[in-house]
């Protein structure tokens, strides 16, 4: 198995802790991005001494930028960068403020943009590169109501995801972007949304973060372009469409 210097956002819990545990366990050195540094260093802590923990705020290009200088003078190079990053949101598409579309932007979209354009430059002199974005199955499928605006961001992270692989791969087929969409994960996600909500390791059919992050650790060897963490998911997107169509 290649080593790689992988960079998580989002490191300090749930799925982006799990993840990092996960890779380290692989031998992988690792750059671990988050705004709580106390459990970042935790998690750090738990993933030995090639786990580098950086406190930044991923919702602002500069700390992007400076996370990208920080793992290249750390390691050497950055292999793949995971932009784990997001909150959602309950609130009914009637009742969405301008500031609730900003801040579902700004916190979704916005953090993997700049994940995806910095790490661009270095990802051109090496020739390679892989960024893996983290969506949702309600990316694919406008499934919960009190969700739409979360949900409105990740179909544009999904659309802004593809459209960057196309256009990088024109001339750099080696430099791949992948999306990556779990379905109900159980962790603090539900209880951290805008405006509060239910706590999603109530709901039924929640993954566990390390079942989460077993795919994700998959999608870093295969370097796949697009991936449902849910058995049958695909299809549960196949079937959505389909029935649109038939309606139609």
């Amino acid at each position: 198995m290649e080593r790689k210097v992988i960079v998580i956002t989002g490191a300090s819990s749930g799925i982006g802790a799990a993840l990092a545990e996960r890779l380290a366990a692989d031998g992988h050195s690792l750059v671990l991005v988050a705004r709580r540094a106390e459990t970042l260093k935790a998690v750090a802590m738990r993933c030995g001494p090639n786990a580098l923990p950086l406190r930044a705020d991923v919702t602002k290009r500069e700390d992007v930028r400076r996370t990208v200088a920080a793992a290249i003078a750390g390691f050497g190079q950055v292999d793949v960068w995971v932009n784990n990053v997001g909150q959602g949101i309950t609130q009914l598409p009637s009742q969405l403020t301008d500031s609730d579309i900003d801040e579902m932007m700004r916190i979704n979209v916005k953090s993997a943009l700049y994940g995806m354009q910095e790490t661009l430059p270095h990802f051109k002199l090496r020739g390679e590169g892989h960024v893996i974005n983290i969506s949702s199955m309600l990316g694919r499928v406008p499934m919960a109501t009190f969700r739409a605006a979360y949900s409105g961001a990740k179909h544009y992270l999904s659309a802004l995801t593809a459209n960057f692989r196309s256009e990088v791969q024109e001339e750099y087929p080696h430099i791949q972007y992948s999306l990556v969409s779990p379905g109900v994960v159980a962790t603090d996600f539900g209880r951290n949304a805008l405006h509060g909500g239910p706590d999603s390791r109530d709901l039924p059919g929640a993954q566990s973060p390390d079942e989460v992050a077993e795919v994700i650790a998959r999608v870093v060897e295969t370097r796949q372009p697009d991936v449902y963490t849910l058995p049958g998911a695909h299809q549960r997107v196949v079937n959505y469409f389909t029935s649109l169509a038939d309606e139609a």
